[in-house]
């Protein structure tokens, strides 16, 4: 149940009263009224903008409309006090009884509390990491993988079709580049003395195996040949090899893509050539050229004729080249080509989560998904920005593995997955993030993945001793939904409800931002919450989880603690990690 929901509902049923009665004029703009809790809680526990919104168009001033409205609210059920603030703001203050019903609401529906359906089944195509299969993944990528995926789970928790989809760069010159780098290790496993990698080539000890792989199947059938020769084979072997150790990389990140969508395949299936002659059939392409980059020329700049999308014409800053004058497609035009082949199967609104280094792309692409699908689909991108890894304050800049960068492997190995996505979420996805491993693995305050965790697990053994302790008889959530939530009247109890009763609106809120670091975010509000209250038990007796001769309360205080460990549960579930019953 979202209470914050259920008063939206009780406030437009009295404006369609109002309207019915003659009061307001109809068609009113109710999509805009918000009802959520007010910045400052001294002022009550909902406040909705109702007046505000609705004034201009009822042709009444925002306080007289407030009025209205509020006396009619005041009979509301649920409702103790109704205030008018500012110049039109109604703020509603709930009975206690209103909160504490929530506990129960709560055990009621278990970790599928919070779950909505204001994605109505809608299809939606989430493509996150899309890393190119040139080498293992590197810390970097744990990010965009990590929000990718939670994102998902949070727009499938309210109600949305979630498709994730990895979409495979498996064409162009860095695949030719990681073939001749695979070849050098093959010819290596063959026995043959290969020096020092040369510039330009992948250095990685990531490509000893794929070279002793293919010597081992194909012993020297491609030691002599020419280059024109092997690549193509070397090329699809090696390709093969490296999204065979991202997935590895990405299972032990606990991410499984539905979908991988190759690059290659767009250009054999003529794809490309087809979004093209989309664009031309609405003169949306031209041959021209385009000015030098802003500020400083280049060195190897030169003016040429390129085939140019009209992007210009959709809110970009500057038309975009599809083919270049020599005839080749550019990488944009196979970009135009894949997002136009989510939308034709079927998917109207599309995510992408790109790295920090793509910010200047998405202009482009959203206006090439406007322009080939006649604004009928959406592109939404989630930039990740960089992140920073430290070792007990010192930065970690080599890997063993890969020779240039961390691998996600060895960040995962080192301090486990459930730490590494929840870490992924303690900043907005377009901040700098730094992650200490050493802090990660703190067992205290700062350090929030053992906070929440610490929180769930102290819930789990209070309700363990509790049974115990009161001699109750049964604490699975049905027994103690029945207890009596009205013996939950400490101010402490009550704050710790009603934040834990703002987690339905809370998945909302992020999955209509697409920000899924608000969970940990909230998270972390609840943890505080339970262990603030923990605390004041430990100063005053008769505010503790177990009293052991009032069964009635204890049982009321262990539904008050269960509903925290099913909050989150329920959190921790959409994040991708698993919640502890015990620290060790």
């Amino acid at each position: 149940m979202n209470v914050f929901n259920s008063y939206r509902v009780i406030i437009e049923n009295i404006v369609a009263e109002m309207t019915a009665a003659g009061d307001l004029p109809p068609d009113l703009p109710v999509d805009r009224i918000s009802v959520e809790p007010p910045r400052d809680p001294s002022h009550g526990d909902i406040s909705t903008n109702v007046a505000m919104v609705l004034s201009k168009p009822a042709g009444k001033k925002p306080r007289d409309l407030a009025e209205m409205i509020s006396a009619r609210l005041a009979d509301a059920e649920g409702v103790e006090t109704v205030e008018i603030a500012g110049p039109g703001f109604v703020n509603l203050r709930l009975e206690t009884a209103a909160w504490q019903e929530q506990v129960g609401n709560i055990l009621g529906a278990g970790v599928s509390y919070g779950d909505a359906d204001i994605g109505g089944g809608k299809a939606i195509n989430i493509e996150y990491v899309s890393a190119n299969p040139t080498g293992p993944m590197h810390v970097g990528h744990a990010r965009g993988a990590v929000i990718g995926d939670v994102l998902a789970s949070l727009l499938s928790k309210v109600g949305y079709d979630v498709t994730r989809e990895y979409y495979v760069n498996d064409a162009g010159a860095q695949v030719d580049v990681l073939a001749r780098s695979a070849h050098l290790r093959y010819r290596e496993a063959l026995g043959e003395e290969i020096g020092k990698i040369p510039d330009g080539l992948y250095p990685g000890d990531y490509l000893v195996g794929v070279g002793k792989a293919l010597a081992d199947r194909d012993g020297d059938k491609w030691a002599a040949l020419d280059e024109d020769q092997w690549l193509p084979d070397m090329r699809d072997f090696t390709i093969d090899a490296m999204m065979g150790l991202i997935r590895e990389d990405l299972a032990a990140l606990g991410i499984e893509h539905k979908l991988f969508r190759s690059e290659k395949s767009l250009h054999e299936d003529g794809l490309i050539a087809d979004v093209v002659s989309v664009l031309e059939g609405r003169d949306l392409v031209y041959w021209g050229t385009l000015d030098p980059p802003k500020g400083q020329l280049p060195d190897d700049w030169e003016e040429r004729e390129q085939y140019l999308f009209r992007s210009t014409q959709f809110g970009d800053d500057v038309d975009r080249p599809l083919k270049k004058s020599d005839g080749s497609w550019t990488y944009f035009a196979a970009d135009v080509a894949y997002h136009l082949d989510k939308f034709r199967r079927g998917f109207g609104e599309m995510v992408d989560v790109w790295g920090a280094d793509h910010k200047g792309y998405i202009k482009r692409m959203q206006a090439a998904v406007k322009a080939t699908t006649d604004g009928e689909g959406v592109l939404d991108v989630r930039i990740c920005n960089l992140v920073n890894l430290f070792e007990d304050g010192e930065p970690v800049r080599m890997s063993k593995r890969a020779g240039t960068f961390i691998t996600l492997r060895e960040v995962v190995d080192q301090v486990g997955k459930d730490v590494v996505r929840f870490m992924m979420l303690t900043r907005g996805n377009e901040a700098p993030l730094d992650f200490d491993l050493k802090q990660a693995l703190d067992q205290s305050r700062d350090n929030p993945v053992f906070y929440v965790q610490y929180a769930h697990a102290r819930a789990c053994s209070v309700i363990r001793n509790g049974q115990e302790a009161a001699a109750i008889e049964s604490v699975d959530d049905s027994s103690l939904a029945e207890a009596d939530m009205s013996l939950l009247a400490d101010d402490a109890e009550l704050a710790l409800i009603r934040t834990l009763a703002g987690w339905p609106r809370l998945v909302e809120a992020a999955a209509q931002a697409r920000e899924p670091h608000r969970i940990a975010y909230y998270l972390n509000d609840v943890a505080a919450g339970f262990h603030g209250l923990w605390n004041k038990g430990n100063e005053d007796v008769g505010l503790r989880f177990i009293i052991a001769d009032d069964a009635a309360l204890t049982k009321s205080r262990l539904a008050l603690v269960r509903s925290v460990a099913v909050v989150i549960a329920s959190g921790l579930a959409v994040m991708g990690v698993k919640p502890v019953e015990e620290m060790r």
